[in-house]
């Protein structure tokens, strides 16, 4: 009989960007979310993630990333007015988080409260066509690969160069790109449509995270 592979609870899922990440490092998962998720490649249980109908104990580490509108560049652009139509998630879900004892990761966009020392990863660092900046907040320190420069002339949260067909890069962003060239980019095969692309970060960025939650766990 095999060893157990470490568990994995996988909250605010949507269609298993992150969950398919920390599977290739090595966890079993289980993935929440309100809404039905009916791409999502592993066990999912429909529900609040603020009250995920477990025993968060049971888990050896627990990843959460909370809606971000609040944060978003599409919402900044209506200032304070648009910011405040959406709750902020992050504070509670780190409240819940810290009180489980478990090991946890938050994932959020740039402008996101989260706290030092979270690190930031991005597309560039793990050879992928979508930049995709995303931060990662965890109560045990995390390392982030070197992050090369971007090309000359291409804004991280700008349509500007991708529009233009300057950049090798693709934007997962509303209905500006094709599906199947969305999914070789970021490194999907599996999810129905581009609104869960839109939504997912790229496994490659849970998986990295993923190895170093592992050997954590084997040290203890």
């Amino acid at each position: 009989m095999g060893e157990r592979r470490p568990l994995l609870l996988d909250l605010f899922c949507c269609a298993g960007g992150a969950g398919m990440g920390y599977h290739r490092a090595g966890f079993d998962v289980v993935g929440v979310d309100l809404e039905r998720q009916r791409n999502y490649p592993f066990d999912f249980v429909q529900g609040d993630a603020m009250s995920p109908p477990f025993d968060l104990r049971t888990f050896d580490v627990i990843h959460a990333s909370p809606p971000c509108q609040r944060y978003s560049v599409s919402t900044a652009v209506h200032g304070r007015e648009g910011r405040d139509k959406h709750p902020d998630f992050v504070g509670p879900v780190r409240e819940v988080l810290r009180a489980s004892g478990r090991l946890w990761v938050i994932e959020n966009v740039p402008g996101a409260p989260l706290e030092p020392p979270a690190i930031m990863l991005c597309g560039t660092m793990f050879g992928l066509r979508v930049l995709r900046h995303r931060w990662f907040e965890s109560n045990v320190l995390l390392l982030a690969p070197a992050h090369s420069r971007h090309p000359r002339g291409m804004l991280t949260n700008s349509h500007r160069c991708y529009d233009r067909g300057e950049s090798p890069f693709v934007c997962l962003a509303g209905h500006n790109f094709e599906r199947r060239e969305g999914e070789r980019a970021i490194g999907i095969n599996w999810m129905g449509s581009r609104r869960e692309l839109t939504q997912s970060i790229p496994p490659a960025y849970t998986e990295f995270i993923g190895r170093q939650l592992i050997n954590i766990l084997a040290r203890d």
